[in-house]
C-alpha cells in the first residue's frame, strides 16, 4: 500500500535490535518541535498550553522527543513565546524564537533547523521534525523512525499509521539547506514528497495522525 506514491517500510529493520531503551548516539539525531503557531481554530486559549492529564500539550509533545533519546531537542516558540517557554522549562530542551511565526510554518522550520548550527560541535546527521500540537505520538514511534534511518530505509522518512502519512518526519542533514529555504506554510512536505529517497515508516501509533485543533481534540482529559 502506498500514500502519495511513497513506499512503506515496516520494522524490524536490518541491524535493529528492537531495543526500547532509546536511540543510539550513532547516528546523531536531533529533534525540532514546531510550537510557534497562533492556535486560531482553538478559540481564545492557546492550544499548546491546554492540558492533557494535567500536562500542557506542548510539554507532552516535547517530552516525546526527549524520552526517545534525541539530542539536542530544539523547541521553536513564537506566539505567546514566554508562556510556551515556561511550559517546557523543566525539560532538557533548547529554545529558538521565531519572530516571523505569522508568515507560516516554514519560518519555524527555518528557525529550528538553523538553531542546530548553534548547539556546539556535536555531529548531527539528521533531525526529527515534530509538531507541538501533536501530543499523542509515542516515543517509540520516534525511535522507530531513527531505526529506519539507521537501516538506510530512506533519507526523508515520515511516520504512517494504517498506510496514512502522519508526523513526525525525519530529514537527513543533506536536506537542511532546502528546509531553511522553503517558504509559506509548506514546512518540509514538498521535500518529503519530491525526494527520491523518501519513504513512510509503518508504526502502530494512531497518535501520528492525531493533532489538537479544537478543545474537543483533547479527548476530555484536562
Amino acid at each position: 500500500m502506498k500514500d502519495d506514491g511513497l513506499p512503506i517500510v515496516s520494522p524490524p529493520f536490518e541491524g535493529d535490535d528492537d531495543s526500547e531503551t532509546g536511540v543510539d548516539s550513532d547516528p546523531g539525531v536531533a529533534g525540532v518541535l514546531l510550537a510557534a503557531g497562533t492556535s486560531s481554530r482553538f478559540g481564545d486559549e492557546n492550544k499548546l498550553l491546554a492540558t492533557i492529564g494535567g500536562e500542557p500539550v506542548v510539554r507532552r509533545a516535547a517530552r516525546t522527543l526527549v524520552d526517545a533519546g534525541l539530542d539536542p531537542v530544539i523547541v521553536v516558540v513564537g506566539h505567546e513565546a514566554d508562556h510556551v517557554r515556561d511550559a517546557v522549562s523543566d525539560l532538557p530542551v533548547t529554545i529558538a524564537v521565531n519572530d516571523a511565526y505569522e508568515a507560516g510554518q516554514s519560518t519555524s522550520v527555518r528557525a529550528g533547523i538553523g538553531a542546530l548550527s548553534d548547539t556546539g560541535d556535536r555531529d548531527i546527521d539528521a533531525a526529527v521534525v515534530a509538531l507541538g500540537d501533536m501530543p499523542f505520538v509515542d516515543p517509540q514511534t520516534v525511535e522507530t523512525l531513527v531505526a529506519a534511518y539507521e537501516a538506510d530505509a530512506g533519507d526523508a522518512l515520515a511516520a504512517a499509521f494504517e498506510g496514512e502519512r502522519g508526523n513526525p518526519v525525519l530529514f537527513d542533514r543533506r536536506f537542511f539547506g532546502r528546509l531553511v529555504a522553503v517558504d509559506g506554510d509548506r514546512g518540509g512536505r514538498a521535500i518529503l514528497l519530491e525526494s527520491g529517497a523518501s519513504a513512510l515508516v509503518a508504526v502502530d501509533d494512531p497518535g501520528v495522525r492525531r493533532d489538537v485543533d479544537r478543545p474537543g481534540d483533547l479527548g476530555g482529559k484536562r
